[in-house]
């Protein structure tokens, strides 16, 4: 079955109603014509046979007058009858009324005397025709102009709802869809809320798009997290079951179990660390760990951190150069902020040659504090740059067991300042590394 579409209905539906109300009115009017017709066709018969009535009330021969006034009125049909019914007179093609079988039949006047019948109409019967024939047309051009109207109307009617129904076919594709036209009815209303409606549904596609690829991420990384972790417990873990076989066994220097028991702690000690900042970045992750800001002095905490690496930076014969200004203070988590900035500083310290410098200043940037550590004298690929916050990455594979890092530290970094909305960057500078993050001022 064929599937019309909505301007088609909406035509048929307005143009079959107009017609119907076209029909009822001309039902009606011609009643109306028909009643007028009578009352004027009643009224000139009676004016027409008045004459009649006159002459006979002049003239007591009621034949004679009659005879004269048919011969001044022969197209005049007329009976004359006394009280009995008897016939007193006929024009020559007028019926007995016993007989009558015509189409009309009037009676003109009627008393105790005599009765007068008209049996033809008087004139009329064109006048009639002619107000039928005006009647028709004035009804037809009346449901022309209607068919018209309904035209108008219904497209007027189904074109935003066309434009609405192909917007929204576009929209179920997820197609780009411009602005609806300012319309102040319920039609403009409609499709102003269907179009704000497309445009949050957009917004939820795209958050949860963004969601999936972050979820993505996050569980590619938590592969990637627990593949690095089990490869690097596993090595010394190895390294330390050798060393009490061979102690087990007293094979050569393993005899001398003393100084590879303290080994075996050593690498215990350094594995225990390593287990604990996993299970610290476990933590971060989760979202256990919650900030209590509180008010800090950032040039005393600061210095309060730089005892602790005096004795790796005078081995290397490195500088530690402070420049903050007394009075900055910062509004966030001490411990968190203190153990975010030690690894950031100790990382400065490996990755600086001997005889550098490594230089911490704060400035003031869109009313927050930026505190800044450059390593000097070092440099960066900047395809590896994003990729030093991943967990055990080691840019120079060839230091991977030489030095003594966890390869956790820009990641318990990352963690820690993503937990306090502390925004940050590690980027190259004209004359080093520089690592900065801004500290809210309240």
């Amino acid at each position: 079955m064929k599937n019309h579409g909505i301007f088609f209905k909406t035509f048929i539906y307005t143009a079959v109603s107009i017609l119907l109300l076209v029909v009822v009115t001309a039902a009606l009017f011609s009643q109306q014509f028909k009643s007028f017709y009578r009352t004027i066709q009643n009224r000139q018969i009676v004016a027409s046979y008045e004459p009649l009535e006159r002459r006979i009330q002049r003239n007591d021969n009621i034949v004679e007058a009659a005879e004269r006034f048919y011969e001044n009125n022969q197209s005049f049909e007329f009976i004359i009858t006394d009280k009995n019914g008897g016939l007193i007179f006929a024009t020559p093609n007028a019926e007995a009324p016993d007989s009558f079988d015509g189409d009309f039949f009037y009676v003109v006047h009627n008393d105790k005397d005599y009765t007068i019948t008209a049996q033809s109409r008087t004139g009329l019967e064109s006048f009639y025709q002619d107000l039928i024939i005006r009647g028709s047309l004035v009804f037809v051009a009346i449901f022309a102009l209607c068919l018209i109207c309904a035209y108008v109307f219904a497209r007027k009617m189904t074109t935003p709802i066309k434009q609405l129904a192909d917007s929204a076919g576009r929209m179920a594709s997820l197609e780009d869809v411009p602005p609806p036209q300012e319309r102040q009815d319920e039609l403009g209303a409609l499709a102003r809320d269907v179009h704000f409606m497309y445009g949050k549904l957009k917004e939820t596609i795209s958050q949860l798009e963004d969601e999936i690829l972050r979820v993505r991420e996050m569980e590619e990384t938590q592969r990637y997290f627990f593949s690095a972790a089990s490869h690097e417990l596993k090595t010394p873990i190895a390294a330390t079951s050798v060393l009490l076989e061979g102690m087990l066994e007293n094979v050569g220097d393993y005899k001398d179990h003393s100084k590879y028991l303290r080994e075996c702690i050593k690498m215990m000690d350094a594995q225990s660390e390593k287990v604990s900042e996993i299970l610290e970045i476990v933590r971060l992750d989760d979202g256990k760990v919650t900030p209590v800001p509180e008010k800090i002095d950032i040039r005393n905490m600061v210095t309060g951190l730089l005892p602790e690496f005096q004795t790796i930076t005078d081995a290397g014969g490195q500088r530690m150069v402070v420049d903050i200004p007394d009075g900055q203070t910062c509004f966030s988590d001490s411990k968190m902020l203190q153990k975010a900035l030690s690894n950031i500083i100790v990382n400065a310290v490996q990755n600086t040659p001997t005889g550098g410098e490594i230089r911490i200043w704060s400035e003031l940037i869109d009313k927050q504090y930026r505190l800044c550590v450059l390593n000097t004298g070092a440099r960066i690929d900047e395809a590896v740059l994003p990729k030093l916050f991943d967990p055990f990455y080691r840019a120079d594979k060839a230091r991977e067991r030489k030095d003594k890092r966890s390869g956790l530290g820009l990641t318990l970094v990352r963690k820690t300042l993503e937990t306090m909305n502390i925004p940050y960057a590690l980027e190259n500078a004209p004359d080093g590394v520089l690592f900065w993050m801004n500290l809210p001022m309240e």
